[in-house]
């Protein structure tokens, strides 16, 4: 079991599970039937779905898949919906802290996210101030799981909780963040 390919190739067939989650967009890439949550929203959401592929994408050295990605959308009119999840597009969309606690009194989604955080061994959150705010009010998601892209505001509570706290830069990632991220996933891969 010392051999080195016999030890990518375990490492392959278990890797570590990464869920990134982020909130809906006014920007709908499909309207007026069924879609992926994944290939419904463009706009901010973009930057995100990039951070997916990317991280779907990347592999050991000697081409083994480095993780397993999920990604979540937390939506007005659903909730938190997978990915893969298929939905139609609505007229609403919350944007502001009255808005997402609307939704959350609606849906739930504060619990349904943090409760689906729990298989996986990373989390990257990028979501609205406010919205974050409601998470960490809430505390369901465990020490140390989190990836959290937002405000500067949030540092010292991210850093208190044992997550990893990175600044917002550009719409909901931002390049320097999604070479950051894939870094440090790469090193809880042993990569």
């Amino acid at each position: 079991m010392s051999c080195p390919e016999t030890k990518l190739f375990v490492e392959a067939r278990i890797g570590k599970r990464i869920l990134i989650v982020t909130n809906d967009s006014t920007v709908f890439l499909v309207k007026n039937r069924l879609a992926t949550a994944f290939d419904i929203f463009g706009g901010r959401v973009t930057e995100v779905k990039n951070l997916v592929k990317r991280l779907d994408t990347a592999t050991f050295p000697g081409g083994a898949k480095l993780v397993d990605v999920s990604f979540g959308v937390i939506t007005t009119k659903y909730g938190f919906v997978p990915g893969n999840y298929q939905i139609v597009d609505y007229p609403d969309v919350m944007s502001d802290k009255a808005g997402y606690e609307a939704a959350e009194e609606a849906k739930g989604f504060i619990e349904q996210t943090s409760f689906l955080t729990k298989p996986f061994d990373k989390v990257i959150l990028c979501v609205p101030n406010d919205m974050f705010q409601m998470f960490l009010d809430r505390g369901d998601i465990a020490d140390g799981k989190l990836i959290a892209v937002t405000s500067p505001k949030f540092k010292d509570e991210c850093e208190r909780r044992g997550w990893t706290w990175l600044e917002r830069k550009g719409a909901r990632v931002g390049n320097e963040n999604a070479d950051e991220i894939e870094r440090l996933v790469r090193e809880l891969c042993g990569a």
